[in-house]
Formats: C-alpha cells, sequence, structure tokens
C-alpha cells in the first residue's frame, strides 16, 4: 500500500511549481482546473521525484487559517525527507540555485545528510543514497 501523496500548503501554485521542478528537479506529474468542495475554482498540482516515488499535491492556501500554515507545516521540525543521488552535487545545485540551508552536511548512521528551507520556509532534510555501515536500513 504505498503512500500516492502528501500535501504540502503554498501561497502560489506557479511559484511552487517552479521551485520544484527548476530548483529540485521534480517531473510536473499533473496540472489540472478543479473545484474546492464548495464549488470555486482551483488547481490540482502533482510534483514527484524524478524517480516517480510518493508525490507532493502543492495545495494552494485557502483561507487565514490554511494561510498561518503556509512555511510552518511542521511547527518548526523537519516534516520532509529527500534521498538524492550524489548528494555533494545536489547540495552545490541548489545552492547555486539560492535554496537556504540552516546546516550543513553532515554524516549520520543514515548517511549524509544537511537541512534546507523550501521555498517557503519548511524544513526538509536532504539525505544521500549511500548509508553509513551498520546505518539504519
Amino acid at each position: 500500500m504505498p503512500l500516492e501523496l502528501v500535501a504540502l500548503i503554498v501561497p502560489d501554485y506557479d511559484e511552487a511549481i517552479d521551485f520544484f521542478v527548476d530548483v529540485l528537479g521534480f517531473a510536473l506529474a499533473e496540472d489540472s482546473p478543479s473545484l474546492t468542495n464548495d464549488g470555486r475554482p482551483k488547481r490540482w498540482v502533482v510534483v514527484r521525484p524524478e524517480d516517480g516515488g510518493t508525490g507532493i499535491l502543492l495545495a494552494c492556501a485557502d483561507g487565514e487559517n490554511q494561510e498561518r500554515a503556509v512555511g510552518d507545516q511542521f511547527a518548526g521540525r523537519v516534516g520532509l525527507f529527500l534521498r538524492v543521488a550524489d548528494f555533494d552535487a545536489r547540495v552545490a545545485r541548489m545552492k547555486a540555485a539560492g535554496v537556504e540551508f540552516v546546516s550543513e552536511p553532515r554524516t549520520e548512521p543514515y548517511g549524509r545528510v544537511a537541512v534546507f528551507l523550501d521555498l517557503v520556509g519548511n524544513r526538509w532534510d536532504l539525505l544521500s543514497l549511500e548509508r553509513e555501515p551498520g546505518g539504519a536500513v
């Protein structure tokens, strides 16, 4: 039973698409017109990592409560984890694109890791594919 999507509240669809596709290298899997539960227009926007794993539904904030959650969906904790090949090259590419890292890369039993902020300030772990010997599977 795979986890298909997780929702991420964003202030603007197009800015979020640009960040995930152009900066992180995700694929735009879907961008379709849709309707809110009460019939107002919205978009169904899904981006996926290049390997086709779990997608992110980019959900445009609707109302004050959701607007307050933008950038703080995980109460200041790391809430999303992106595992990549060629970790050092990815860090360099992301830094060159202006991504803010809040920790420098370090080695942990589960691999190399660095914490970065997405376009609205949510914290992510960037993780290497390679794990340290004896590290978690």
